[in-house]
């Protein structure tokens, strides 16, 4: 342990600029072997699950911005990407606010384009309005019920993608395995599923040796972040995260604080997953089976912090979908679509849900329809 203190002691004073590309670096080669995986998944489902080629309608073009979670945001300009090279006239802004800052700017018809960030370098090619909303948990009944309160009308959802919330520790911790009980006595200063007291030395979920009486370091994310209010309400029954808890910005700067101290553990989505982390297999219960996030155990609902991940449209039900929002749903939602999901290292939709969300968008081309939240 000695010896790790030293390592870590030494990479900080390594310039930042410097670790931030090796991050970078390592973070691709890791990748390269979770898109193995995904890839690999998606290919013995594609002919179930992505039937539907992508078939461009003639004429699409005009200016959407996607405004939204950090976790989809690496996802999002990838979709954005693979559609415009299909339609080169539709031109797309992302942003990733956090899911919690992007609902405010979804529900009143603001975005970060509009301030003059694409003039100042931040920005790409988006609309004045968001168009749709990237959120990493669902929309909650209070926020539907404020975005008609300002509309008239709710919003409609639909699924994209899958992914997973994924225990995170560095790459020299031993740990086996955590269950929900453990990750709330972990995370939590209310402790709705955990009985004792709140656990703060690695010996207390299990390693021995140098390892039992270390102190355990927790990381998280901030309040702007979905992946913090989906974690808050599943793997701690909408229990209060303690205060311990160092919340990071983004994903990307929790994985790497976490990279760089061996005695972190944190959550975070599945796809900002690095070589210099690990992902610690996760139980439901003490008894029961530890399961890593994978294509299959997410998609069955095996993994327990599995979720779908979202965009939702602002339509009213007087008028139409702008066709290249519309155009754009109907690409996420066909084998293209769904491919550039894998490659972005998320995790494709079943077919049963692809179905769904084909019907509701054809409906919703004619109709306003019930959001699927």
């Amino acid at each position: 342990m000695i010896e790790q203190k030293k390592e870590m002691s030494r990479l900080r004073k390594v310039p930042c600029v410097v670790f931030m590309v090796l991050a970078l670096t390592l973070w691709g080669l890791s990748g390269e072997r979770v898109l193995a995986e995904q890839a690999n998944a998606l290919a013995q489902a594609s002919s179930e699950t992505m039937s539907e080629q992508y078939q461009p309608a003639p004429g699409i073009g005009g200016r959407v911005t996607i405004a939204g979670s950090d976790t989809m945001q690496p996802l999002m300009a990838k979709l954005a990407a693979a559609f415009t090279a299909f339609q080169p006239k539709a031109k797309f802004g992302v942003e990733g606010l956090g899911s919690s800052q992007a609902i405010r700017e979804f529900m009143l018809d603001l975005s970060f384009q509009r301030r003059g960030d694409k003039a100042g370098g931040r920005g790409t090619e988006g609309a004045s309005s968001t168009g749709l909303l990237a959120s990493s948990r669902p929309l909650t009944d209070q926020e539907v019920k404020g975005f008609v309160s300002h509309h008239g009308y709710e919003p409609i959802g639909i699924p994209v993608a899958m992914d997973a919330v994924a225990i995170y520790v560095h790459n020299d911790n031993p740990i086996g395995r955590l269950n929900l009980e453990q990750v709330d006595g972990l995370f939590s200063a209310t402790l709705k599923r955990a009985k004792g007291d709140h656990l703060t030395t690695w010996g207390q979920v299990g390693l021995k040796d140098q390892w039992g009486q270390q102190p355990i370091h927790l990381y998280g994310r901030n309040k702007k972040s979905g992946t913090r209010e989906f974690f808050r309400h599943v793997a701690l029954v909408d229990g209060e995260l303690h205060p311990d808890v160092q919340e990071q910005p983004g994903s990307a700067s929790e994985i790497l604080a976490i990279a760089q101290d061996p005695l972190a553990v944190g959550y975070a989505g599945v796809g900002f997953h690095s070589s210099m982390v690990r992902i610690v297999p996760l139980a439901s219960g003490p008894t029961d089976p530890a399961i890593l996030p994978s294509a299959e155990t997410v998609s069955s609902g095996q993994y327990p912090l599995a979720r779908p991940l979202y965009l939702y449209v602002n339509k009213n039900p007087d008028g139409k979908l702008d066709p290249v929002v519309g155009e754009f749903l109907k690409f996420v939602n066909s084998r293209q679509g769904q491919e550039t999901v894998a490659r972005a290292n998320f995790y494709p939709l079943t077919a049963a849900q692809i179905s769904k969300n084909l019907e509701l968008l054809g409906q919703t081309l004619l109709t306003a329809q019930a959001p699927l939240r």
